[in-house]
């Protein structure tokens, strides 16, 4: 997540910053893209819904690995039944075949659990994704509005890193910072209250499997 919040164009800015003749009579302003990330309520509600939707796929790849887990016991059963000597030939054969067809039943389910939390996982990864570019491009249309209504040409990312995570500006004076008045801006309309208990991630798909 920092990356990519940091990595928001900063090599364009830098040249925009470092190129321009008439940067003195620019009027700059910087803001913590990190901040309003983090602080949006947006946000907070964006991870509350991919958490909720994790857990049902969480849920259904339970079931499917409680089902794989009594089919292993099932085979289990079947191949001692197979050796029961006590039984007729016919009946042993009999068995040792459904003991085949049981095992051709648990790699069929070990191969639908496997492709189910891949796509399981692909979903969630762009479902995060999704929300987080929408997020970011309400936090720039904010930006925006309150860069002209004060009147700057130019707003930075005050903690903006390189894609080798150096600082993109080692100093700034501190002036000029939206950061506060935007994040006020972004929450103004949240409600009374974003974060709802038992929102904590649930384990990660796959970790129960047998």
């Amino acid at each position: 997540m920092k990356n990519v919040l940091r990595i928001i164009l900063p090599t364009i800015l830098l040249l925009a910053f470092l190129s321009s003749s008439a940067l003195a009579q620019q009027k700059i302003a910087i803001v913590d893209v990190q901040k309003l990330f983090n602080g949006y309520w947006k946000k907070k509600q964006a991870e509350v819904a991919v958490n909720e939707h994790q857990a049902e796929l969480q849920k259904e790849d339970r079931g499917f690995i409680d089902d794989l887990k009594k089919a292993k016991d099932d085979y289990q059963k079947l191949l001692d039944g197979a050796d029961d000597q006590a039984v007729s030939d016919d009946e042993r054969a009999r068995r040792r075949q459904a003991a085949d067809d049981k095992a051709k039943q648990i790699q069929d389910s070990q191969q639908t659990i496997v492709q189910f939390e891949r796509q399981a996982q692909a979903t969630l990864a762009e479902q995060s994704q999704r929300m987080r570019e929408n997020i970011l491009k309400e936090i720039q249309a904010a930006v925006t509005v309150k860069a002209k209504a004060g009147g700057y040409t130019l707003v930075i990312d005050s903690e903006a890193e390189t894609a080798n995570q150096t600082p993109v500006f080692l100093y700034n004076d501190g002036q000029n910072d939206l950061t506060t008045e935007v994040l006020n801006q972004l929450n103004a309309g949240a409600p009374i209250d974003t974060t709802a208990p038992g929102t904590t991630s649930p384990p990660p798909l796959g970790t129960g499997s047998p």
